[in-house]
Protein backbone atom coordinates (compact mmCIF):
# COMPACT_ATOMS: atom_id res chain seq x y z
CA UNK A 1 0.00 0.00 0.00
CA UNK A 2 1.35 3.43 -0.96
CA UNK A 3 2.04 6.32 1.34
CA UNK A 4 -0.85 8.33 -0.11
CA UNK A 5 -3.56 6.35 1.66
CA UNK A 6 -4.43 5.74 5.27
CA UNK A 7 -3.09 2.60 6.93
CA UNK A 8 -5.61 -0.11 7.86
CA UNK A 9 -5.28 0.97 11.48
CA UNK A 10 -6.11 4.56 10.54
CA UNK A 11 -9.14 3.52 8.47
CA UNK A 12 -10.47 1.48 11.38
CA UNK A 13 -9.95 4.43 13.70
CA UNK A 14 -11.78 6.76 11.31
CA UNK A 15 -14.72 4.37 11.05
CA UNK A 16 -14.81 4.08 14.81
CA UNK A 17 -14.83 7.85 15.22
CA UNK A 18 -17.60 8.28 12.65
CA UNK A 19 -19.77 5.92 14.66
CA UNK A 20 -19.23 7.95 17.83
CA UNK A 21 -19.40 11.52 16.52
CA UNK A 22 -22.70 12.01 18.36
CA UNK A 23 -20.71 11.77 21.60
CA UNK A 24 -19.16 15.15 20.87
CA UNK A 25 -22.37 17.12 21.46
CA UNK A 26 -20.94 18.32 24.79
CA UNK A 27 -18.89 20.87 22.85
CA UNK A 28 -22.06 22.83 22.04
CA UNK A 29 -22.17 23.88 25.70
CA UNK A 30 -18.99 25.87 25.01
CA UNK A 31 -20.24 27.60 21.85
CA UNK A 32 -22.01 30.93 22.24
CA UNK A 33 -23.99 32.69 19.52
CA UNK A 34 -23.17 36.39 19.24
CA UNK A 35 -25.86 38.19 17.21
CA UNK A 36 -25.01 40.85 14.61
CA UNK A 37 -21.24 40.25 14.67
CA UNK A 38 -19.18 41.19 12.74
CA UNK A 39 -22.13 42.78 10.92
CA UNK A 40 -25.90 42.90 11.26
CA UNK A 41 -27.63 39.63 10.46
CA UNK A 42 -24.65 37.39 11.24
CA UNK A 43 -25.01 34.89 14.10
CA UNK A 44 -21.37 34.52 15.09
CA UNK A 45 -20.38 31.20 16.70
CA UNK A 46 -17.82 31.81 19.44
CA UNK A 47 -16.00 29.15 21.49
CA UNK A 48 -13.85 31.26 23.85
CA UNK A 49 -15.34 29.34 26.80
CA UNK A 50 -13.77 26.13 25.44
CA UNK A 51 -10.30 27.69 25.38
CA UNK A 52 -10.75 28.90 28.96
CA UNK A 53 -11.36 25.32 30.13
CA UNK A 54 -8.04 23.43 29.88
CA UNK A 55 -9.67 20.01 30.29
CA UNK A 56 -12.24 20.66 27.55
CA UNK A 57 -9.59 22.07 25.19
CA UNK A 58 -7.33 19.09 25.81
CA UNK A 59 -10.26 16.76 25.16
CA UNK A 60 -10.83 18.42 21.77
CA UNK A 61 -7.17 18.10 20.81
CA UNK A 62 -7.26 14.45 21.89
CA UNK A 63 -10.20 13.83 19.54
CA UNK A 64 -8.22 15.28 16.64
CA UNK A 65 -5.09 13.38 17.70
CA UNK A 66 -6.95 10.06 17.78
CA UNK A 67 -8.18 10.69 14.25
CA UNK A 68 -4.81 11.63 12.74
CA UNK A 69 -2.26 9.74 14.82
CA UNK A 70 -1.83 7.01 12.17
CA UNK A 71 -2.38 9.20 9.10
CA UNK A 72 1.34 9.52 8.31
CA UNK A 73 1.25 13.32 8.34
CA UNK A 74 4.33 15.27 7.35
CA UNK A 75 2.92 18.58 8.58
CA UNK A 76 -0.11 20.44 9.89
CA UNK A 77 -0.93 23.78 8.25
CA UNK A 78 -3.00 26.25 10.26
CA UNK A 79 -4.97 29.15 8.81
CA UNK A 80 -4.38 32.66 10.07
CA UNK A 81 -5.34 33.23 12.73
CA UNK A 82 -7.69 30.95 14.64
CA UNK A 83 -6.46 27.85 12.84
CA UNK A 84 -3.22 28.41 14.75
CA UNK A 85 -5.01 27.65 18.03
CA UNK A 86 -5.93 24.09 17.13
CA UNK A 87 -3.17 23.44 14.60
CA UNK A 88 -0.23 24.20 16.89
CA UNK A 89 -1.72 22.21 19.77
CA UNK A 90 -2.30 19.20 17.51
CA UNK A 91 1.16 19.47 15.91
CA UNK A 92 2.66 19.46 19.41
CA UNK A 93 0.57 16.45 20.39
CA UNK A 94 1.49 14.48 17.25
CA UNK A 95 5.10 15.73 17.12
CA UNK A 96 4.86 16.94 13.51
CA UNK A 97 5.89 20.30 12.01
CA UNK A 98 3.45 23.21 12.04
CA UNK A 99 3.14 25.50 9.00
CA UNK A 100 1.58 28.96 9.02
CA UNK A 101 -0.75 29.99 6.19
CA UNK A 102 -0.93 33.73 6.75
CA UNK A 103 -2.75 36.75 5.45
CA UNK A 104 -0.78 38.59 2.79
CA UNK A 105 2.23 40.61 3.87
CA UNK A 106 2.83 38.82 7.17
CA UNK A 107 5.58 36.38 6.18
CA UNK A 108 9.20 37.63 5.98
CA UNK A 109 10.59 35.13 3.49
CA UNK A 110 9.74 34.20 -0.11
CA UNK A 111 6.13 33.06 -0.24
CA UNK A 112 3.53 31.66 -2.60
CA UNK A 113 0.36 33.76 -2.71
CA UNK A 114 -3.26 33.08 -3.60
CA UNK A 115 -6.17 35.51 -3.90
CA UNK A 116 -9.68 34.34 -3.09
CA UNK A 117 -13.18 35.77 -2.85
CA UNK A 118 -14.99 36.52 0.38
CA UNK A 119 -18.67 37.26 0.77
CA UNK A 120 -17.85 40.97 1.04
CA UNK A 121 -14.72 41.30 -1.07
CA UNK A 122 -11.36 39.66 -1.68
CA UNK A 123 -8.51 38.42 0.48
CA UNK A 124 -5.14 36.74 0.06
CA UNK A 125 -3.18 33.97 1.76
CA UNK A 126 0.54 33.25 1.65
CA UNK A 127 2.73 30.30 2.56
CA UNK A 128 6.53 30.21 2.65
CA UNK A 129 7.69 28.26 -0.37
CA UNK A 130 10.09 26.03 1.58
CA UNK A 131 7.38 24.96 4.05
CA UNK A 132 6.30 21.92 2.05
CA UNK A 133 8.22 19.39 0.00
CA UNK A 134 6.69 17.57 -2.99
CA UNK A 135 4.62 14.66 -1.75
CA UNK A 136 4.28 15.90 1.84
CA UNK A 137 1.04 14.79 3.47
CA UNK A 138 -0.52 17.88 5.01
CA UNK A 139 -3.50 18.35 7.30
CA UNK A 140 -5.09 21.81 7.07
CA UNK A 141 -6.68 23.16 10.23
CA UNK A 142 -9.02 26.03 10.94
CA UNK A 143 -11.51 26.69 13.70
CA UNK A 144 -14.69 26.78 11.63
CA UNK A 145 -15.95 25.94 8.13
CA UNK A 146 -18.66 28.18 6.71
CA UNK A 147 -18.78 28.57 2.92
CA UNK A 148 -15.42 26.82 2.43
CA UNK A 149 -13.71 29.51 0.35
CA UNK A 150 -10.94 30.25 2.85
CA UNK A 151 -10.08 26.59 3.40
CA UNK A 152 -10.20 25.87 -0.35
CA UNK A 153 -7.71 28.70 -0.99
CA UNK A 154 -5.37 27.29 1.67
CA UNK A 155 -5.64 23.82 0.17
CA UNK A 156 -4.79 25.22 -3.26
CA UNK A 157 -1.66 26.82 -1.82
CA UNK A 158 -0.51 23.50 -0.36
CA UNK A 159 -1.18 21.78 -3.69
CA UNK A 160 0.76 24.45 -5.62
CA UNK A 161 3.80 23.43 -3.56
CA UNK A 162 3.05 19.81 -4.55
CA UNK A 163 1.84 18.82 -1.11
CA UNK A 164 -1.05 16.40 -0.67
CA UNK A 165 -4.02 17.66 1.35
CA UNK A 166 -4.93 14.67 3.50
CA UNK A 167 -7.94 16.44 4.98
CA UNK A 168 -9.23 19.82 6.13
CA UNK A 169 -10.21 19.75 9.81
CA UNK A 170 -12.18 22.21 11.92
CA UNK A 171 -13.73 22.33 15.34
CA UNK A 172 -17.10 23.49 13.95
CA UNK A 173 -18.88 23.10 10.62
CA UNK A 174 -21.80 25.41 9.88
CA UNK A 175 -24.10 23.08 8.01
CA UNK A 176 -26.35 24.63 5.40
CA UNK A 177 -23.71 26.91 3.87
CA UNK A 178 -22.40 24.21 1.48
CA UNK A 179 -18.85 24.53 2.76
CA UNK A 180 -17.98 20.86 2.26
CA UNK A 181 -19.20 20.92 -1.33
CA UNK A 182 -17.32 24.15 -2.10
CA UNK A 183 -14.18 22.82 -0.45
CA UNK A 184 -13.99 19.80 -2.75
CA UNK A 185 -11.53 17.92 -0.53
CA UNK A 186 -11.80 15.48 2.38
CA UNK A 187 -13.22 17.25 5.42
CA UNK A 188 -13.79 16.56 9.11
CA UNK A 189 -15.31 18.56 11.93
CA UNK A 190 -15.92 17.53 15.51
CA UNK A 191 -19.16 19.53 15.78
CA UNK A 192 -21.76 20.42 13.16
CA UNK A 193 -24.22 23.26 13.75
CA UNK A 194 -27.19 23.76 11.46
CA UNK A 195 -27.57 27.33 10.18
CA UNK A 196 -29.72 29.03 7.57
CA UNK A 197 -28.16 30.26 4.36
Amino acid sequence: MGSKIFTLTALMALANLSATESQHGWIEEYVDTIPDFPKKGIQFKWYASLLKDPDAFHRVISIFADRYRDANLNAIAGLDSRGFIFGTALAYELKVPFIMIRKAGKLPRKAEKIDYNLEYGKASFEIEIDSIRPGDRVLIMDDLLATGGTAAAAASLVERLQGEVVEVACLIELEGLHGKENLGRPFYSILSIEVDE
